[in-house]
Order: structure tokens, then C-alpha cells, then sequence
């Protein structure tokens, strides 16, 4: 899931060559675009591994009694593919760009020209970000056809979720490259956080379906408010203060990541 590639965005961003932010950040994105597509590892797992883990979920939607918890298999699959892309083509894929950067002594270059700190991070997450949303937006529109679901009674919070979950997880992913140490460690370290959300944020077993006590813990998840605001766009059960409290813990959670990358997050290699 890492890059073994030097990024030379130096060239993009010589003094006087770059005169925006927009256009900083652009040139950077591009150098890291460009990486993106020579890596056939971080192409795999991200471009791949989401297309193939929604067939999985449907393989378990058949030994549950989804229609009892008011959901069919569309309803999980089509949230779990979103989860799944953001999850791979986002989080894990970030980590390994923002580590190996770091390492091959990127980062610390970059912080020497024009480019600023959140110009650096936005620049380098913006193909991963990309990447996620048109991946998300495919199996989405590819669950739908497939599985002939009916037409989204509130796509905006499908919308809502999906947005929120690209900034949070370019978010977490910072935060883990944070004390991730080496390119090879940044294939290890994401790993807890996507096991837990796979299995807690109703991607496999719907939150319905567990025990109340559990179903509260897995809630307060930072994957969970995604997969309801999407499932919920969906399904049009979500009521609003059920909306509310989905927004507010992703954006709690987006904030905290955020203020843990402004004090933690780590410039130059690791001893």
C-alpha cells in the first residue's frame, strides 16, 4: 500500500512558477497523481480490494434475517461498498503516501518553498480523495442497478456522508502516518482501525442487529455516522435528531483528527 517512488514536485512549485494556493496545490496533486498510477501495489488494494469485499458482504446478507431489522441486501451493500473505498482507496492508501513521503525527506522539502503545511497534506491526499469518490460513487450506482434498489429518498445525506467520510479519513490517515515509522509499517499500522470498522460500523452486521449495549458503543465509531447518513439516504428511515447526532460525530471526530495532525503529525523521518 506504499510507494517506494520518489514525488519531484519541486519542479512544480519553483518560486515564482506557483502563484496560488490552487495552483500549488494542483501541481502537487499532479506530481502525486502521477506516482499514484506507477504503483501497482497501492493500485491493487486501492481500486481493487473495495470491488471484490461488497461480494463478501453479500455472501453473510444471506444468513441474516435483514427484513426483520427493516433492510434489504441492497441497503448493506451499497453502504459497505462506500465503506469499503474509503476505507482502502482513502485511509489506507494515505497512510503509506504521507509516511513514505515523510521518509524520502518529501515533506521537509516541500515545507522549504512557497507550499504551506495544509497546501502540503490537501495536495498530496487530493488523487486519494479522487480516487475514493469516483469509487464510491461507482459501486453505489453499480449496488443500485445490480440489486434494483428504489430511487434514494434523501440523497443528500447520502451526499453528506460520503463527503464527511473523505475528509475524515484523509484526516485519521495523517494522524496514523503520525506514528507509523516506516513505508513498510504503513502496511500494518492502518489495519486496526479498518478491522474495527469493518465489523463495528455496520458494514458486515447492521448495528440493528446487535445487542443495544453493543449497538451504543459502535455507534460513537468513526465509520458508523457514514454508513448511516449514506444507508439513510437510501432508505429515508433516518429520522433528524438521528441525523444530527451522525453529523455531529463525524465531524467530532474529524476535528479531533484534525487538531491531533495540527499538534502531532510529523514533518521528517522518524529515528
Amino acid at each position: 500500500m506504499s510507494t517506494t517512488t520518489t514525488a519531484t514536485p519541486s519542479a512544480s512549485v519553483r518560486r515564482g512558477a506557483i502563484s496560488t494556493p490552487r495552483s500549488r496545490m494542483v501541481a502537487l496533486a499532479r506530481a502525486e497523481l502521477t506516482l499514484f498510477g506507477r504503483n501497482k501495489g497501492t493500485l491493487i488494494a486501492a481500486l481493487f480490494v473495495p470491488l471484490v469485499l461488497p461480494f463478501s458482504v453479500k455472501s453473510t446478507a444471506k444468513e441474516m434475517d435483514l427484513a426483520g431489522a427493516g433492510l434489504t441486501t441492497g441497503t448493506l451493500m451499497l453502504p459497505a461498498a462506500v465503506g469499503f473505498s474509503l476505507l482502502f482507496a482513502v485511509y489506507s492508501a494515505l497512510v503509506g503516501v504521507f509516511v513514505v513521503r515523510r521518509e524520502e525527506l518529501v515533506l521537509k522539502r516541500l515545507r522549504t518553498g512557497e507550499l504551506r503545511d495544509v497546501e502540503i497534506l490537501t495536495g498530496s491526499a487530493t488523487p486519494a480523495l479522487l480516487s475514493g469518490l469516483a469509487q464510491s460513487l461507482l459501486l453505489a450506482v453499480g449496488c443500485a442497478v445490480l440489486l434494483d434498489l428504489s430511487a434514494p429518498s434523501a440523497i443528500h445525506l447520502s451526499v453528506l456522508g460520503l463527503l464527511l467520510g473523505l475528509v475524515m479519513c484523509a484526516a485519521l490517515a495523517a494522524v496514523t502516518a503520525s506514528f507509523t515509522r516506516t513505508g513498510e509499517s504503513a502496511q500494518v499500522t492502518p489495519l486496526p482501525f479498518m478491522f474495527v470498522s469493518m465489523l463495528g460500523s455496520g458494514m458486515f452486521v447492521p448495528l440493528e442487529m446487535l445487542p443495544d449495549r453493543l449497538a451504543s458503543v459502535c455507534e460513537l465509531l468513526p465509520m458508523t455516522p457514514v454508513i448511516n447518513l449514506v444507508r439513510g439516504g437510501w432508505t429515508g428511515d433516518l429520522s433528524g435528531a438521528e441525523t444530527l447526532g451522525a453529523v455531529a460525530t463525524a465531524v467530532a471526530w474529524t476535528v479531533l483528527a484534525l487538531f491531533a495532525v495540527r499538534r502531532r503529525f510529523r514533518w521528517e523521518p522518524r529515528h
